[in-house]
């Protein structure tokens, strides 16, 4: 019996990896498209994409909402999916991809702390004070972060902080994979237009297209389905424990893809992100969310 038991287990930990891997590959890919059409053409292309394709794979017309409750949370839900992209990228267009992504964890690490009642958990606030505090010294200087790239990057934390809040009041209504779609849908409406309007025909390029659709592939459709995959075959405070090492994946991404170099104060930094969020995963609660990526 340990055999299946360990080769389930294996399954789920390469999936939620190659999960993290085409997240942050995804945004570095979509990072060298800003020269061409920003972070608005590009957060465009990546929703609409993405919108299409998880339309294809789950086809939510055949459970859509019956009350205008209902609605008002999917839309809700879908503006804080679609905030948290064009803020991110955003973000990254100014500052790096690795202290992008854990600036913006601090948004699922603030639902998890807050959802929490146990002191112990302090210590993980201050963990991710000191990793954010760490950081803003980084704004003046020979290596320094621009202060607006950080503010960016603290507001789409903000709305992946509202994704997970109203994610969870959608549930009860449909599977994860209808709600994720039908809410992509509602923030591809109103952010394809606005890079539209914002980079016109440059979208429609033979350069810029197959780029924006493999950007969607890997940052949204094929995560998801991969995060999925981990879930149904390990617990979700394993599964969150391995989602917290996503800000180094990202740095390591943005070293790799993008020849981003960090400091030592900045690796630090990053660290002490990572160190909250496994202790806070760690933690026994019963109100702790799930982090997915979108």
């Amino acid at each position: 019996m340990s055999i299946p038991v360990n080769r389930t287990l294996l399954v789920a930990v390469v999936s939620v990896l190659l999960a993290m891997l085409t997240i942050q590959s995804g945004a570095s890919i979509a990072k060298q498209l800003f020269p061409l059409i920003g972070p608005e053409g590009t957060t465009a292309l990546r929703l609409g994409f993405s919108a299409l394709v998880l339309w294809l794979v789950f086809r939510p017309w055949r459970s859509l909402p019956n009350t205008r409750r209902d609605w008002a949370a999917i839309v809700t839900y879908g503006v804080c999916l679609g905030g948290m992209n064009i803020l991110f990228y955003l973000a990254i267009a100014r500052i790096p991809l690795g202290i992008g992504v854990a600036l913006e964890f601090t948004g699922p690490l603030a639902v998890a702390l807050f959802s929490s009642r146990r002191k112990r958990d302090l210590i993980w606030v201050g963990f991710a004070i000191a990793g954010i505090l760490l950081l803003l010294p980084d704004m003046r200087g020979v290596d320094a972060l621009d202060p607006v790239g950080v503010v960016l990057a603290l507001a789409a934390g903000a709305c992946w902080a509202g994704y997970i809040l109203f994610g969870k009041r959608t549930n009860a209504q449909a599977s994860g994979g209808i709600t994720v779609a039908l809410g992509m849908t509602v923030a591809a409406a109103f952010l394809v237009p606005i890079g539209a309007i914002s980079q016109g025909m440059a979208l429609l390029s033979w350069e810029v297209l197959p780029l924006g659709l493999v950007v969607g592939i890997l940052s949204s459709a094929l995560p998801y389905s991969l995060e999925m995959v981990a879930l149904r075959n390990m617990t979700s405070q394993n599964f969150s424990v391995f989602m917290s090492m996503e800000p180094a994946i990202a740095a390591l991404a943005g070293f790799l893809i993008l020849a981003e170099l960090l400091t030592v104060w900045q690796w630090l930094a990053i660290g002490l992100v990572i160190l909250a969020s496994v202790g806070s995963s760690l933690t026994p609660s019963a109100a702790k969310p799930a982090t997915e990526n979108v």
